[in-house]
């Protein structure tokens, strides 16, 4: 298996939203045979040194972080409607850069 590729998903309280994308990523990416670990924080501690630990951030919102995050952002927000349509474009960006993450 490749090396661990890390995520960060943050929502308002760090307990719902980005724990179901936490979930579902995980869950999808291990199917799909990748190792992936998402992390869910509050978007209060969103910061550039917590992002520098990253790979990826799982955005849910559009929200103003008063800088220019240095890593890919993803909208994986469709997540959170359960409707699997909606969902595979964002398992897919995710899996984009967890291949382009393992090819270096």
């Amino acid at each position: 298996m490749s090396r661990e590729v890390k995520f960060i998903a943050a929502c308002g309280a760090g307990v719902n939203s980005s724990h179901q994308i936490k979930d579902a990523v995980e869950e999808e990416m291990r199917k799909r045979g990748y190792n992936v670990k998402v992390d869910a924080y509050m978007i209060k501690d969103v910061n550039e040194d917590l992002l520098s630990h990253y790979d990826g951030y799982l955005t849910i919102a559009k929200t103003d972080l008063s800088f220019k995050p240095k890593i890919p952002l993803i909208d994986a927000g469709a997540i959170l409607y359960r409707i699997p349509a909606m969902a595979k474009p964002v398992y897919d960006n995710v899996e984009k850069v967890v291949k382009e993450i393992n090819a270096k």
